[in-house]
């Protein structure tokens, strides 16, 4: 491996670019430091330590939300954006005939998203600021008042810079850019983690720890890298004077097709009543309290969340897949490419067949996912004195992926050159 990385560092294209990527980091790393004024710090950082639904926002952000920095919101309504756009290729005939439409097509549809994505970083910023607002972290909250006009303008121009920086790191750099992005605040956050374990160490713990981390981490790359290989035989066919010999190939189905977005999905959802809920039990109606005291107990039980976390992750799972593989366009593509499945015959068949494999494959990734989104309730109940470190299902989950394909981007760039790659 270190061969290959000489390697990728000798020819001049490819160092190139992973300098650019390195550069961009650093940048992004020096931004997350630029706080946005007008913030109790101190408040701040308490809230975000008792709420777990602004921590998963704050683990996209690299730590730049519990900061208040001006990228504090990170990519995520790029992301949320990009969601919706996906999903909304599904059910909008003019967008999902925009998405067959090639390198153009895919063009106009980022160029959507990248719209889209300013409203909802407005309205995430002036959220954001609502809640803080409620808490006393922040003294002003008003729509008129130039400090709170210039919190939500700076919060959203950050989103928009680290959505333009992503894209740059896409096109000049390897990988995907705001993959990168959410990799780096990830990954920014362990040196502080291992100096909290590093104060009150339980070695013991410390190593089971992560001898667990680095089998659910080759878990994740077997079951990522998993797929199911669909032969095709294609006939022979004569277009015009001219007559193409048929061949064989075959449709890879991967065991998890719908990545980290129903681990996303599930979390959200679990952790909105009881922040809903949390607000409420402070209320002078009796009843009202009782009530937010009683969800928030209930959405809190240690069994009942990790249970509907599981069961709403694959449900998830199963709903995320079938909008991003449609067995009917499949079957119909091989059947007007003259493409068919040996012992299937073309059409409804092969459609029916494609449902029933890919309903298989996705029970085994739905149930993959779902180990991966409870393993930091098991994990944290193993090992209560791990201190500052933690095993977060859904953040080892985008670091493993993101350096896989990084990995495999750079292997083809090598092997372009006739060098011996990394994977082996």
């Amino acid at each position: 491996m270190f061969d290959a990385l000489v390697n990728a560092f000798r020819a001049p294209d490819i160092r190139r670019r992973i300098l650019f990527v390195l550069g961009a980091l650093i940048i992004i790393r020096l931004l997350a430091h630029v706080p946005v004024p007008g913030v109790d710090r101190d408040a701040l950082a308490s809230f975000f330590s008792s709420n777990a639904l602004l921590g998963l926002l704050d683990l996209f952000s690299g730590g730049g939300l519990s900061t208040f920095s001006v990228v504090g919101m990170g990519v995520n309504p790029y992301i949320n954006a990009s969601i919706i756009m996906q999903l909304m290729q599904g059910v909008i005939p003019s967008l999902q005939q925009l998405s067959r439409e090639g390198e153009y097509g895919r063009q106009r549809i980022n160029q959507i998203t990248r719209y889209l994505t300013v409203p909802l970083a407005l309205l995430q910023a002036y959220g954001f600021l609502a809640i803080l607002y409620s808490q006393g972290i922040i003294k002003v909250f008003d729509i008129t008042n130039i400090e709170t006009l210039t919190q939500i303008i700076s919060l959203t121009a950050g989103t928009v810079l680290l959505m333009w920086i992503g894209e740059l790191m896409t096109e000049r750099g390897i990988g995907n850019g705001i993959s990168f992005i959410i990799f780096a605040g990830i990954v920014g956050r362990v040196p502080i983690s291992i100096a909290r374990f590093l104060e009150s160490p339980d070695w013991t713990a410390g190593v089971l720890f992560v001898v667990i981390g680095l089998v659910v981490i080759a878990g994740i790359v077997y079951i990522q890298e998993g797929q199911r290989r669909i032969p095709i035989q294609y006939a022979s066919r004569v277009r015009g004077r001219r007559m193409y010999q048929g061949g064989s190939t075959f449709l890879p189905l991967r065991v998890n097709q719908a990545g980290v977005i129903p681990i996303i999905f599930a979390v959200s959802i679990i952790l909105f009543p009881a922040q809903i809920a949390s607000y409420f039990e402070t209320s002078q109606v009796d009843i009202v309290a009782g009530i937010a005291t009683f969800v928030r107990s209930f959405f809190e039980n240690p069994v009942i969340y990790a249970s509907l976390y599981f069961l709403l992750t694959v449900g998830f799972t199963y709903f995320y897949t079938a909008f991003t593989f449609k067995p009917d366009e499949t079957a119909d593509n091989l059947r007007k490419n003259g493409g068919f499945i040996p012992g299937i015959r073309p059409g409804t068949p092969t459609r029916d067949y494609l449902q029933k494999v890919v309903f298989r494959i996705t029970l085994a990734g739905a149930l993959f996912l779902g180990t991966v989104a409870v393993l930091p309730v098991i994990v944290s109940g193993m090992f209560s004195s791990l201190g500052g470190l933690g095993l977060g299902g859904t953040a080892i989950l985008i670091v493993v992926s993101v350096v896989v394909e990084t990995m495999k981007q750079m292997e083809a760039q090598l092997m372009m050159r006739q060098y011996e790659g990394f994977i082996k």
